[in-house]
């Protein structure tokens, strides 16, 4: 039998990036899942990077690289850092965001940078990994998704309702119901 090397079955950066492109646009923005996505989207200040790390030594780094470019980027507004090689059990990835928070208070950079986080299996705790609610925070593939915490404040201080953001998104997700769900996200089954 012909055996085929794991990296010609994973799809190429420019795939990953429309794929995620894609889902930032048609989900995050067209269902209003986070309201403050769309100017960056429009302004194109929102930088794709895959990752082509396959431990999370080498996702480390690329994270580190990241803070620094946008440390020196002020232009780009936020980093969603895409890595399908590696991470792909939630599990494996949730526990990684430890690792994660700790390189940013490593690097001094608490306060300045947040990550937020999304996989294909995302679950949130309490839920089953059917709930709805957890597609809030589903993904074509798992990323770490940086953002500037100053822009983050103003646009929170700016918004007329922040605590009701996660109490819609879940209304919209149990309104659609698991199978719609499945349909609008494929990766997820």
């Amino acid at each position: 039998m012909l055996s085929v090397p794991l990296r010609t079955l994973l799809p190429v950066n420019d795939d990953v990036i429309s794929e995620v492109r894609a889902w930032v646009r048609e989900q995050v923005v067209g269902w209003n899942l986070c309201p403050f996505a769309r100017r960056e989207l429009v302004n194109e200040t929102i930088r794709f990077r895959v990752s082509e790390a396959e431990d999370e030594e080498a996702l480390l780094l690329a994270l580190a690289e990241e803070i620094q470019f946008l440390d020196r980027q002020s232009d780009v507004e936020t980093t969603l850092l895409i890595h399908p090689r590696i991470l792909s059990r939630f599990d494996d990835y949730n526990e990684f965001l430890g690792l994660a928070e700790a390189l940013l208070a490593d690097m001094e950079r608490e306060g300045v940078y947040q990550i937020a986080s999304f996989h294909p299996q995302y679950q949130f705790a309490g839920t089953q990994p059917d709930d709805p609610e957890n597609y809030t925070n589903r993904s074509p593939y798992p990323l770490l998704h940086l953002l500037r915490e100053e822009s983050l404040s103003d646009a929170v201080d700016n918004h007329p309702d922040v605590q009701q953001i996660p109490v819609d998104n879940i209304a919209l997700m149990n309104r659609m119901g698991v199978e719609k769900l499945r349909r609008a996200f494929p990766w997820t089954s």
